[in-house]
């Protein structure tokens, strides 16, 4: 069950990397009503499947406290939140490759306007010939002429708060669970709350803005470089913040036992 866990945990960080490809694609191509709708879509997979980890974990975590050994939940739960780090890695290093696959595909997008026909096109033999043809990979510059002058910080602060939290949510929840037994099922409705203000973060403030970022770069108010920039400093929040979930882990599920027993 954890290897199950464990291997959707890495496809839905992947999924929220690679959708600033989209980003990246629409900028470029001037399509951004049109990256923007395919952006959703990925976004809204990836931050709802989060809540299916839940019930994948929960009878895994209740048969460890009924066999009288929970202390084992945290060691496993921090595997979980490796394959978070390890998922925001390979995806920055696909970017460049999805980018170019993006781009393509709002390109499809706009004829056919169509998401069940554009998935289908993309895992046809001919999309994954596309994947291979249009590989790259990540261009130095990219990181070592990173400047942070003019760059969002404050936003950038939110996006890995807000990626801290929705990392850690869940985790977080069932250990809580382990940490207070008797309100394990009070504590797991917690969880929700937690992914809803990253949810608000990333629907408030860093969406609204690469979106904006992108209509100035498309409509040649700002550059193409500062926008590769931003959106290198966000995926390297991405990364922070799953690293940052590390250490939320235990505090975390502390102060929901903590409000579970205040409720």
């Amino acid at each position: 069950m954890v290897a199950a866990v464990f291997v959707l945990t890495f496809v839905i960080h992947l999924v929220a990397t690679l959708s600033y490809a989209l980003r990246i694609a629409g900028a470029r191509t001037g399509r951004v009503a049109v990256s923007l709708a395919l952006f959703n879509v990925l976004a809204l997979v990836s931050r709802t499947s989060h809540t299916f980890q839940v019930p994948l974990l929960a009878k895994h975590v209740e048969e460890n406290i009924l066999r009288g050994t929970p202390e084992g939940a945290e060691a496993e739960l921090r595997w979980l939140l490796v394959a978070s780090s390890l998922a925001t890695l390979a995806g920055a290093l696909l970017i460049p490759t999805a980018q170019r696959v993006a781009a393509v595909g709002i390109e499809s997008f706009g004829r056919h306007r169509s998401v069940p026909r554009l998935l289908r096109r993309g895992l046809s033999p001919a999309g994954l010939r596309l994947w291979r043809e249009a590989s790259r990979v990540p261009a130095a510059e990219n990181l070592t002429r990173l400047s942070l002058r003019g760059a969002p910080l404050r936003v950038a602060g939110y996006n890995v708060l807000a990626t801290a939290l929705i990392t850690v949510g869940v985790f977080a929840s069932l250990y809580a669970g382990c940490l207070n037994p008797e309100l394990r099922v009070t504590a797991n409705t917690l969880s929700p709350v937690v992914n809803g203000l990253s949810t608000v973060l990333l629907f408030v403030y860093i969406d609204p803005y690469l979106s904006v970022l992108m209509d100035d770069v498309a409509g040649g108010r700002a550059s193409e470089a500062f926008f590769r920039r931003a959106v290198v400093l966000f995926v390297g929040g991405r990364l922070l913040g799953t690293l940052l979930a590390q250490l939320a882990l235990v505090p975390s599920a502390r102060a929901i036992a903590a409000v579970a027993e205040l409720l």
